[in-house]
């Protein structure tokens, strides 16, 4: 199988947490754009402060590469007005693809009408610039009900607000990478989360992020129904290796 259709290749360090300089990020992330490009994988997801250098240089190469980008990242507590904002600037940089962190702490505090406010906007923002929303769940904070609830609740508020035609533009994404487990517990998505959303996201596509780590996750991952992996080492993935780092 060719995978690389399926691929968000993936780098969200800041400095701080890579022990790298500013200086050389940017060229972490340029090296990661190169890659895609080169690869062919489906879409380089970055940090919003890298889009517009991400766009022009997927646009010099006349490359279909696509451009991601995360918002309220990665806790996913910044007020939803704030998300919005971040949200427009993105696409005024180029980017293709808005993968907000769902408020998931208001969520488990029963204000669920605050997450499906947020949802709702953030998902027509998106929609309306003719662009892909994705919500994260993080999966690893949530219980297996939680998880159902939580994509239920994101589903339910894309079809009956905004529509059934425009429900495959709008994803669930089981996790950022940057949650912190104890116990050597997984962070990222898990055969057992990914089933749980997928019974309760459809029409919604799910997208798996984290945890992939070989060529054979990816496919058992698509054969479960995923539609996108979001990895750190989608080049290492595609080739047939193992998976470098913890994303």
């Amino acid at each position: 199988m060719d995978i690389k259709k399926y691929l968000d290749s993936t780098y969200l360090k800041t400095p701080g947490q890579s022990g790298l300089s500013e200086a050389e990020t940017v060229e972490k992330v340029k090296q990661t754009v190169q890659e895609a490009i080169d690869n062919g994988f489906y879409l380089v997801m970055i940090r919003p402060e890298y889009v517009k250098m991400a766009r022009q240089m997927i646009d010099q190469a006349g490359s279909d590469v696509k451009v991601g980008t995360v918002i309220g990242f990665p806790e996913g507590t910044l007020n939803y007005k704030l998300k919005l904002a971040k949200a427009q600037k993105a696409i005024n940089d180029g980017a293709d693809e808005l993968d907000y962190v769902v408020n998931y702490e208001a969520f488990k505090r029963g204000e669920k009408d605050y997450v499906k406010k947020e949802v709702f906007e953030g998902s027509l923002l998106a929609l309306k610039n003719s662009k892909i929303a994705k919500w994260i769940i993080e999966v690893a904070a949530l219980t297996p009900e939680q998880i159902a609830e939580l994509t239920a609740l994101i589903r339910d508020v894309v079809v009956q607000t905004i529509g059934l035609d425009k429900a495959s533009k709008v994803f669930v994404k089981s996790s950022t990478g940057f949650y912190k487990t104890g116990d050597d517990k997984p962070n990222g998505a898990t055969p057992e989360s990914i089933r749980i959303m997928l019974e309760n996201a459809g029409p919604l596509p799910v997208k798996a992020a984290g945890g992939v780590r070989n060529y054979e996750d990816a496919v058992k991952m698509i054969a479960l129904g995923i539609k996108r992996i979001g990895t750190s080492s989608a080049k290492a993935i595609a080739d047939g290796g193992e998976a470098q780092g913890g994303y």
